[in-house]
């Protein structure tokens, strides 16, 4: 299955989800008149942003508005699943636009299949990622007191073609989820690559291996990324 790779650099949340909609109408389409269509890939950072999927908890918000302009913070209600959580800098986020009847798969294995990628991910740095029972995305300790997630995963499909995806905490500055109950737990922390190595990743090297285990686990050809990192 032939993808296209798109780094979107440093891109503000609403921008960045104009181009998701544009790319999943487009694909639709595509389907919808048998044509093969194209398959995306994007990476992003944005700047402070926290957003509420549509079955989320306001209350999950612990800031109000004037805090949020004290903190350089937008706050933004989207229509993917899952609660509230942080988007900034040093964050790796990943938007896969997939069709996923051309993968073969369905929501519950194309989610299961973006945990395995980020566990792979992030066994290139020494760590164990986890899935916890009804918690998705990828852990660290999972199922123990001491249980924080890296990874936030929260997906929207419509007419079986995907946008938002998942979040990696890189090098991110994890101060900014001490003002939201993060994917509205009150008793599980959060962590980076950085935390838990004790030293900053390099974020061009961390797309890389993001990219490499994309090809690997969703058998997926880049129709314009050679792998020369």
């Amino acid at each position: 299955m032939r993808v296209e790779y798109t780094d979107l650099g440093i891109m503000n949340y609403k921008e960045a989800w104009q181009k998701q909609g544009l790319l999943m109408e487009k694909l639709k389409q595509e389907k919808s008149e048998s044509k093969e269509g194209l398959n995306h890939l994007l990476f992003v950072e944005h700047p402070h942003v926290y957003t509420l999927g549509r079955n989320g908890n306001q209350a999950n918000m612990l800031m109000n508005t004037i805090q949020l302009a004290e903190k350089n913070a937008d706050f933004i209600k989207v229509d993917r699943g899952g609660d509230i959580t942080y988007h900034g800098p040093g964050q790796l986020v990943v938007y896969p636009v997939f069709c996923l009847t051309d993968f073969r798969i369905g929501v519950k294995e194309y989610v299961r299949r973006l945990e395995e990628v980020v566990i792979n991910v992030i066994a290139e740095y020494g760590l164990q990622g986890e899935r916890m029972e009804k918690a998705t995305g990828v852990w660290i300790d999972a199922g123990t007191s001491g249980a924080r997630k890296i990874c936030a995963i929260g997906v929207k499909c419509s007419q079986f073609v995907t946008m938002h995806g998942f979040a990696l905490n890189v090098n991110t500055d994890l101060n900014y989820f001490n003002y939201i109950n993060p994917c509205g737990f009150v008793d599980r922390g959060v962590t980076s690559i950085e935390r838990e190595t004790g030293k900053k990743a390099n974020i061009d090297e961390v797309k890389h291996f993001v990219l490499q285990y994309f090809k690997d686990i969703f058998a997926i050809e880049y129709a314009n990324y050679l792998f020369e990192y």
